[in-house]
């Protein structure tokens, strides 16, 4: 499998995402939108810094569950309750994600389906 961030020079340059990322050979998994939900079901806290490095923790450990990794991820969509900083939910993804930057949609929404979540992250990984 190869994976190319693609970012033209006539593009705006962010630490935090690629404009897209291509995708070559492998298997697709597709990760479910996750919260901040620890094993116990119980939320990793009330902002969103907390939710967002719990979010990304649970994606990390799908990943490892089919022995891949952050590297391995091409795109996520990301939603944040409206009324949310998301410099604050940005700085939280990158302490736990580090810089492996996705291609990346972001969208602001009034609620999310699970009471109290204030983020939710869909990921999509070529393995």
């Amino acid at each position: 499998m190869k994976i190319t961030h693609v970012n033209p020079d006539a593009l705006y340059k962010s630490p935090v995402f690629s404009q897209a990322v291509l995708a070559e050979g492998g298997k697709t998994l597709y990760i479910g939108g996750q919260n901040g939900i620890l094993k116990d079901g119980k939320m990793a806290g009330d902002t969103l810094s907390a939710q967002t490095e719990q979010a990304y923790k649970n994606i990390l450990e799908i990943l490892k569950s089919v022995d891949a990794s952050q590297e391995n991820v091409v795109k996520m969509n990301i939603s944040v309750v409206s009324g949310q900083d998301i410099k604050e939910g940005l700085a939280a993804a990158q302490k736990i994600w580090g810089n492996y930057p996705t291609a990346i949609s972001f969208l602001f929404v009034e609620q999310l389906g699970v009471a109290g979540a204030l983020v939710e992250i869909e990921a999509i990984a070529v393995i």
